[in-house]
């Protein structure tokens, strides 16, 4: 835990102006995104405070799952269907604001606006999926 860390206090529901979404998975929190790319904007961050995406090495990979999975879910919740009309990602350091790690889950992708389409440039120079 890092109580400097905004997503580390979200996760622990010290923020109470950012509303939790239903996760299933315990180690995982989802919360809307507060400068929303697409009508469905969802962060999906572990509740261990982890650094950026660079940090994560093929151990990471059934986290990295699990996190897709629970954006699939959220956007199932919120009737939202159309799976293969999703982005999902990661901004590359030095392009990511918060340093815990965060899987941006945007729908539907083909809504996306000129600069969320930059913005979320499916693996490009600062966002990778």
């Amino acid at each position: 835990y890092d109580g400097k860390c905004v997503f580390c206090r979200i996760a622990r529901r010290e923020e109470p102006g950012t509303a939790l979404l239903p996760c299933e998975d315990e180690d995982l929190v989802c919360f809307r995104d507060i400068k929303p790319g697409a009508p469905h904007h969802y962060l999906v961050v572990p509740v261990k405070h982890m650094g950026n995406c660079k940090t994560l090495k093929s151990e990471h990979i059934p986290l990295v799952r699990r996190m897709m999975e629970v954006g699939k879910a959220v956007l199932q919740k919120n009737n939202f269907n159309d799976l293969n009309d999703v982005r999902m990602g990661f901004h590359w350091p030095p392009f990511c604001s918060i340093a815990h790690l965060h899987l941006h889950v945007l729908a539907p992708d083909s809504q996306l606006g000129f600069l969320s389409r930059i913005y979320y440039r499916i693996n490009s120079y600062w966002f990778i999926t």
